[in-house]
């Protein structure tokens, strides 16, 4: 699957004052992405703040990426949650047509065993029509997908094409680079180590920070993926400050601030989430302009 090979971007939802989807904010991000060099894009991800979009906005969100890409670049969905019933008959139902792949976290809150995350993925993989990227995010799920789960599950269906791992252990990433199957796709889904992911042998990222910086990321990646150790470092040291700031009060407040601060959309977020400080956003500010000197 080498269309998955690269930079992805794991889209924001932008909102209005009013916190309705802002269609206009989100097709100028898209278009900024695309224009900016990125190879893929995946839509309703964690930082697309999809646990708060009702059904039909999720939908709109969609469409609203589907008809701007216009084809142009490949379209991952986020299909995902802890009822494996819910996700397996999401997949029946939806309308995937125009998208290449999914992309499904591992079930949060109920903490399965490694048995339960194999058998769950075991159900959506017989229920998807596209390819499946595992998402592995322990921060966020409160459990571990284990290298050993995940090569088991790797191994066993041929339509989970990779996982997206965010685990932030060099280590684990290691241990499935190593035992993979051949093809089989080793995504980064930390913006800190995707420049070590890649080196090590993954095969790309999908990136929060890249969906700000697209132009920068993207050739980061690539210029790690084609072996130019030295020119990848000095992309990644310029923007391992804002790496960090971005995450600093929460995903997508920090990203959302460089959005608003490059006048895409504003940095609103829905609750249980809160806007970046003025604080955070200055400090964000300061970073990319200094990145912006760095640039010129």
């Amino acid at each position: 699957m080498e269309q998955f090979i690269g930079t992805g971007v794991a889209l924001v939802t932008p909102f209005r004052e009013d916190l309705s989807v802002d269609i206009d904010a989100l097709e100028r991000i898209v278009e900024y992405n695309i224009q900016g060099g990125v190879d893929y894009l995946v839509v309703l991800g964690t930082t697309a703040e999809s646990a708060t979009l009702s059904k039909e906005e999720k939908q709109l969100v969609m469409d609203t990426v589907v008809k701007t890409n216009a084809g142009r670049l490949p379209l991952v969905l986020g299909v995902g949650g802890n009822n494996t019933m819910a996700v397996a008959n999401e997949l029946k139902v939806l309308d995937l047509s125009e998208f290449d792949a999914i992309l499904s976290v591992s079930p949060y809150y109920n903490k399965p065993t490694q048995e339960g995350i194999y058998q769950h993925f075991k159900v959506v993989s017989q229920a998807s029509p596209l390819p499946i990227i595992l998402y592995n995010v322990p921060s966020r799920t409160g459990s571990n997908m284990s290298p050993e789960t995940t090569l088991r599950l790797a191994k066993d269906y041929s339509n989970i094409i990779g996982i997206k791992e965010a685990c932030g252990d060099l280590i684990q990433l290691d241990a499935i680079i190593k035992n993979k199957p051949e093809g089989f796709l080793v995504i980064s889904g930390d913006d800190a180590t995707a420049l070590a992911t890649v080196l090590a042998g993954g095969a790309g990222v999908i990136s929060v920070l890249g969906q700000g910086l697209p132009v920068q990321f993207s050739e980061m990646i690539k210029l790690g993926l084609n072996g130019n150790v030295k020119q990848a470092y000095t992309i990644h040291h310029q923007l391992s400050e804002l790496m960090s700031l971005i995450f600093a009060e929460g995903n997508p407040a920090g990203i959302k601030s460089i959005f608003e601060n490059k006048g895409l959309s504003n940095a609103l977020v829905r609750l249980p989430l809160v806007e970046a400080t003025g604080t955070l956003k200055e400090k964000i500010g300061a970073s990319l302009k200094v990145l912006d000197r760095a640039h010129v």
